[in-house]
């Protein structure tokens, strides 16, 4: 059994019966399982986050820790692995105790090997193994082990439609991250709408939980998933809001996103941001790491974006030799953003095909600090990206924009024109 992601679905056994133990891993290695055997549970939670399995499956009773303590301690790190429980007392009170307590199945011993079989698939494609290409995580480009940590996280938390917190600096990529997450999961399909938190206004959140349902409801296969609410930098939304997007999660069948570069304990400390609010949207919490700690992911950031440069201008071009060390050296404050907006900078400066050290040298100025937009600039880039998030969230309807930027049709078209926005481009086709 092999994966479209290239890899085999890795599978944790744990039970302290060796015996047992052996069979079990023959048994799934045969049928093309990745296996990682555990004679105990403090075993297991080692080695669950290096073998970063899709599916566990312990006994119930064992001498340092039972299965149902596991479970427990597993939900609180890897809310979306699902858990399959094994005991030779297959009693009716365990196996209510274990599905409240959240396991997936519940099987006794002698388990048939069909049986467990068929509940480790059907386990699978809860863990957003099955079904998943590699696509899914187009865009991000990396072969840092902390980043690739991260998707396999991300992967697990596709799996379910449990909140997830997406941490980090600014310009780590946390709204790639969001999307990512979106298209390894069962709505990949439906919508993925973005609410920028710093400007966000009652109207708009609501018409940003609105429309994460079909429009054409009566058009829409009966039981076709609702999409995906990603909130853009969540430590930015006023109070007011974050109380009714707390009512707003308890009447929409939500499956939410949400980005931080802020503290956000430190923010609950002086009363800006709500507690409960924060436990809801970090059920699973996934924290990027800076560009400064993914130096050897720098060659192949610069080589990807001077790739889509290439897609959109025509004109290809690479970095010298000493034009990618002197990357590669350099600070980088303002992340992946940040070098992607500087690549584009040397690019603009070359005047053939070798964007060389020198050129990198003027881009990157005599700091390494991001440049500060002016006033006006500042103000330019949030009027187009609020002109962005209206036909995002109306799929382009200028009329709904309209009324939700309080403008009439003739000003708003002229706004658009002004930014360089086409409705058209946000109209579902």
């Amino acid at each position: 059994m092999k994966s479209p992601l290239g890899r085999r679905p890795r599978v944790v056994l744990v039970d302290d019966d060796p015996g047992l133990l052996r069979l079990l891993t023959i048994r799934l290695g045969s049928e093309g399982f990745e296996v990682a055997a555990c004679e105990s549970a403090s075993q297991a939670l080692t080695s669950v986050p290096r073998f970063q399995p899709d599916v566990l499956v312990t006994d119930l009773r064992m001498k340092d820790k039972d299965g149902i303590a596991l479970l427990k301690d597993l939900q609180g790190r890897y809310p979306a692995l699902p858990v399959i429980l094994l005991t030779a007392h297959g009693t009716i009170p365990d196996a209510v105790k274990a599905t409240k307590s959240g396991a997936f199945a519940f099987l006794t011993k002698p388990v048939e090997k069909d049986q467990l079989l068929e509940q480790i698939r059907s386990a699978l494609k809860v863990s957003g193994f099955a079904g998943v290409t590699e696509d899914w995580r187009e865009g991000i480009v990396t072969r840092n082990p902390a980043m690739e940590d991260r998707l396999s996280q991300a992967l697990m938390a596709a799996g379910s439609d449990s909140p997830v917190l997406v941490t980090g600096q600014p310009g780590t990529g946390k709204a790639r991250f969001a999307r990512a997450i979106h298209q390894a999961s069962a709505r990949r399909g439906a919508r993925f709408t973005t609410l920028v938190c710093a400007t966000a206004t009652m109207e708009l959140l609501q018409a940003a939980m609105q429309g994460r349902r079909d429009l054409d409801e009566a058009l829409a296969p009966a039981g076709s998933p609702v999409g995906t609410l990603f909130l853009d930098e969540v430590g930015e939304l006023p109070l007011d809001l974050q109380i009714a997007l707390n009512g707003l999660l308890d009447q929409e069948p939500v499956r939410v996103i949400a980005s931080t570069a802020r503290n956000l304990p430190e923010l609950i400390a002086h009363g800006r941001f709500r507690e409960d609010l924060y436990y809801r949207l970090s059920v699973s919490r996934i924290e990027l790491p800076p560009l400064a700690q993914r130096r050897e992911d720098m060659p192949l950031l610069a080589a990807h974006f001077l790739d889509e440069l290439a897609r959109q201008t025509g004109n290809r071009q690479v970095l010298a030799p000493e034009a990618v060390e002197l990357l590669t050296a350099s600070e980088w404050p303002g992340n992946v953003r940040q070098l992607e907006t500087l690549l584009h900078h040397a690019a603009s400066l070359a005047t053939g095909p070798v964007i060389s050290a020198e050129l990198v040298q003027r881009a990157l100025g005599t700091g390494t600090a991001p440049q500060v937009s002016t006033f006006d600039e500042a103000r330019e880039e949030f009027m187009r990206n609020y002109l962005v998030q209206l036909l995002q969230i109306t799929r382009g309807n200028v009329t709904q924009a309209a009324r939700l930027a309080g403008r009439n049709r003739t000003d708003f078209y002229k706004l658009l024109a002004r930014h360089g926005l086409q409705s058209e481009e946000f109209k579902v086709r």
